[in-house]
């Protein structure tokens, strides 16, 4: 499995094509994921503070796909990248500024012109900041028709899970005991314990006696 980096926590899904897939996979899956690949934020952009999208593998910052297929499996990565404004730095540059406008006109600014000014200063702090950069590896094995991604938190996955079902004309269902059970219909009751693991059964088995 592939954990070049990130989370080893993984989510399984089964992938159910709506059609079947054409017969050159390689070109079909770079197609697939070039139509969502990742594309860096622009921070003169106010409002973008997030972006998200496919990359290759072994290079988060590549997008051509050319080496995605391997053996069996689609070996890809889902990059998200966000631009955070730590709220304390926005609140010392604020208060800086009040004290210097209070000190120059005798009286503090109203609220209006600090909500202004709290504006800017986000802005001026948001284009000096760096992106915070992650990427989440995908496995899909293309003959079995498991997805794994390797992500823990319930968002990304969720997020990565949508975009692969949308450039791929998918569903993904997700690889659970529960989910299992409900596609083969089965009773609640079948997925509750048994009386052997919860230990009743030992109740009927004969004591040792350890002194004899």
């Amino acid at each position: 499995m592939p954990v070049l980096g990130g989370a080893v926590t993984f989510s399984r899904f089964h992938a159910e094509h709506a059609r079947k897939p054409p017969s050159d996979l390689r070109r079909w899956i770079s197609r697939a994921l070039a139509s969502n690949a990742f594309e860096p934020l622009d921070p003169r952009r106010a409002e973008e503070d997030r972006a998200v999208g496919f990359v290759e593998l072994e290079d988060p910052d590549a997008t051509e796909f050319a080496g995605v297929l391997q053996g069996e499996y689609a070996l890809f990565a889902w990059r998200v990248d966000a631009i955070k404004v730590r709220a304390a730095a926005v609140k010392a540059e604020v208060e800086r500024w009040i004290a210097a406008e209070t000190a120059e006109k005798g009286h503090p600014p109203g609220k209006r012109e600090k909500a202004e000014r709290r504006e800017i200063v986000r802005q001026q702090l948001r284009q000096k900041a760096e992106p915070i950069s992650k990427t989440h590896d995908v496995s899909w094995n293309l003959e079995s028709g498991q997805v794994a991604i390797w992500a823990a938190s319930r968002k990304v996955v969720e997020e990565a899970a949508a975009a692969i079902e949308a450039a791929f004309e998918v569903r993904l269902h997700p690889v659970t005991p529960g989910a299992a059970a409900a596609r083969a219909e089965l009773p609640e009751k079948a997925l509750l314990p048994t009386a052997e693991l919860v230990g009743v059964g030992a109740a009927a088995r004969p004591e040792v006696d350890h002194e004899a």
